[in-house]
């Protein structure tokens, strides 16, 4: 794997971490906090003027972009690992920009993971 494919699969993975994050900022809310409490119609129209939500659909479409340009270049078994990454990323955004708590059995089980993806990403 090249250092650049390797530097746009990491950067998908942050890319989709980032528009998780964005999508939480969206639904905490307390508009659409109450509309997600009501009919799926309204629901849906709270997402639709959110622009939490907007700018959350807006980044994922850039990594889906960005994805399927790294999957033309490795293999399926190679790239696809590399999104355990994102596990690690949203852990640490949750962390650090929405004050979430981090237990020991979460931050392991996420070190783990990314102790996986190096080694996947080391037989490439």
């Amino acid at each position: 794997m090249t250092y650049l494919v390797l530097s746009l699969t990491l950067l998908t993975v942050t890319l989709s971490a980032c528009a998780q994050l964005a999508f939480k900022l969206g639904v905490t809310k307390p508009t659409m906090a109450s509309a997600l409490q009501s009919s799926i119609t309204e629901s849906l129209l709270a997402a639709a003027i959110s622009p939490f939500i907007w700018v959350g659909l807006i980044i994922y479409g850039l990594s889906v972009a960005m994805w399927l340009w790294v999957l033309s270049k490795v293999e399926l078994s190679v790239a696809y690992p590399f999104v355990g990454v994102s596990f690690l990323v949203t852990m640490a955004f949750s962390a650090l920009l929405l004050n979430e708590t981090l237990t020991p059995t979460r931050v392991f089980g996420t070190v783990l993971i990314a102790c996986g993806c190096v080694l996947v990403g080391k037989s490439a």
